[in-house]
């Protein structure tokens, strides 16, 4: 990853550096939310009328947005629409779900022709095993199992090591997001004075709702720091709490992207393994986007256990689990009950199975690599250029803009040093200069095998102007 070489004032822990006036930003803040709501009157007619009958307006609260969402029709390769007719170039693409673009139409005509032979049965069918056939190949993990979603896929697979351990404990990466079961809502999102220390980082619900006792049960580590991790897994053990697990991203996609420093994860498969501790590699946003294989293949670290969902549907609600056999003969001999009525859903199925054989082939991951490379190095010679702190990252399919005064490597830095307000405003730009992202100062763009150069000019276009209008204040 490359960092800029500007020049700003060191803040204070969890103060935004400044490279900007406070003022010119707020006021292009104003500006780009005036022309952004002059340009989606229909969107707010829609969240007037689904106020009346679906909470917030939207179908989940990661999709709330003030004063209104945007509302969309339909989408087509690289491009999505609202209801106002407006045209985006799309790198939200469903959170990451979206790497095979949208109607790719090898996925169109598997689903529909397996939708003329029935769409659900609850029972096993071909595609079925053909898609654990090639998980398997891909991921160097023999046994899958399917459920429908990454809450799904994260939960089942603490429950199985949980299972096959006897333990209660375990042990996640502050900051990362591995889903929406009680288990992992701890820890996520927390203001700079909340985290703790590196070797005992506080255990806090993410929202109301969540057990205290599940809490307690869910102990937080920092990123890229092994020897933190192991102090802490020491300790636990001391207590008589050694854990049944480790669940991390090998990549973090919760604070935009956080690379593994170099001999970072094979450091923690070295001490998960001389504890007795199954170590999980949670690659719902990884798996199938930033190699065939996953973060599996592209760090060269093999897990005992990864979770997959978002991408593997190519649009359908979907998720899997691999594992050993050893670990998966919990499952196999119904010690651990994994179940669930649309697991391995046929329509499912035919879009996995046409994504794996005809979509995410060597050439569009070769085709992924180099628009990225694009991004990457065109959105770092735009903030040198005008003077903007920070730099930009990426892998594959995946990759942001760090707006910092220092370099990202776990979620105390990424508090303590990145500006709050820009990803909001490149947000804004974005939005106004036909380029769609997922909300948040913590979410990163996905491409798709089928965006093109045209799609990567309109982003760098659009972060040039905003960089531009900063520079000008």
């Amino acid at each position: 990853m490359t960092v800029s070489n500007a020049t700003t004032t060191t803040p204070r822990p969890g103060d935004p550096p400044r490279t900007e006036s406070a003022g010119r930003v707020t006021d292009l803040l104003e500006r780009e939310e005036r022309a952004l709501q002059a340009r989606t009157p229909a969107s707010e007619a829609m969240h007037t009328r689904a106020l009346r009958t679906m909470t917030g307006g939207v179908p989940s609260s990661y999709q709330l947005r003030d004063p209104w969402p945007i509302y969309l029709t339909h989408g087509r390769g690289s491009l999505v629409w609202d209801v106002d007719g407006n045209e985006y170039s799309d790198f939200h693409n469903g959170y990451g779900s979206m790497v095979q673009g949208h109607a790719h139409p090898a996925i169109v005509r598997a689903v529909t022709e397996r939708m003329a032979l029935g769409s659900h049965f609850a029972m096993p069918t071909e595609d079925s095993v053909l898609v654990s056939e090639e998980l398997a190949r891909r991921f160097g993990l023999p046994q899958w199992r399917y459920v429908n979603s990454g809450s799904e896929a994260t939960m089942d697979a603490i429950r199985i090591a949980r299972g096959v351990t006897g333990r209660d404990t375990i042990v996640k990466i502050f900051g990362s997001y591995h889903g929406h079961h009680d288990y992992v809502m701890v820890s996520i999102g927390t203001p700079y004075g909340d985290i703790g220390p590196a070797d005992h980082m506080n255990s806090l619900a993410y929202g109301a709702g969540i057990p205290q006792a599940v809490v307690d049960l869910t102990v937080p580590v920092p990123f890229n720091d092994a020897a933190a991790m192991e102090r802490r897994i020491a300790a636990l053990e001391a207590e008589g709490r050694k854990p049944a697990c480790v669940i991390m991203e090998a990549a973090m996609m919760n604070l935009g992207v956080v690379l593994p420093e170099p001999g970072y994860l094979e450091a923690v498969r070295e001490i998960t393994r001389r504890h007795g501790i199954v170590l999980i590699f949670d690659e719902v946003k990884t798996g199938l986007c930033v190699a065939a294989g996953g973060a599996v293949e592209r760090f060269g670290v093999l897990p005992d256990m990864v979770t997959l969902a978002k991408a593997l549907g190519g649009g359908l609600p979907a998720g899997a689990i691999g594992a050993t056999a050893e670990l998966m003969a919990a499952v196999a001999e119904d010690r651990v009950k994994q179940v669930g009525t649309f697991n391995g859903n046929p329509l499912v199925m035919a879009a996995a199975r046409a994504s794996l054989t005809e979509v995410l082939t060597p050439d569009a991951y070769a085709h992924l690599d180099r628009l990225n490379d694009r991004l990457v190095d065109g959105c770092t010679a735009i903030l040198a250029r005008h003077g903007i702190a920070g730099y930009a990252v990426g892998i594959s399919s995946k990759g942001c803009v760090h707006f910092t005064d220092a370099p990202i490597r776990d979620y105390t830095s990424f508090m303590a040093h990145q500006n709050a307000v820009l990803p909001e405003l490149a947000w804004l730009y974005n939005a106004n200069r036909q380029v769609l992202m997922a909300p948040g100062r913590e979410e990163e763009w996905t491409l798709s095998v089928q965006h093109t150069d045209a799609d990567v000019d309109r982003y760098l276009a659009s972060l040039d102007a905003m960089a531009a209008d900063l520079a000008r204040g």
